[in-house]
């Protein structure tokens, strides 16, 4: 995943982050975060999910995953 940095300096491009919540600013974080594209990516590979990706996402990024029962 690359990111567009050409216009971090620009004040309106980071205008809707005034009206996000805290699971909001979490996802923008986590989103950009090295570790977790690599993670993501591991996932997205296994079709479909295994009980351990989804169980390991959830301890170590706090994520749920509505639908799979135990997660």
């Amino acid at each position: 995943m690359s990111l567009d940095t050409s216009r971090w300096r620009s004040q309106s491009t980071y205008d809707y982050v005034d009206a996000l919540t805290a699971p909001d600013i979490g996802w923008e974080w986590l989103r950009r975060n090295a570790d977790y594209q690599n993670s993501y990516a591991a996932f997205s590979r296994t079709e479909p999910p295994t009980t351990a990706l989804t169980e390991g996402a959830a301890r170590k990024w706090g994520l749920r995953f509505p639908g799979r029962s135990g997660v």
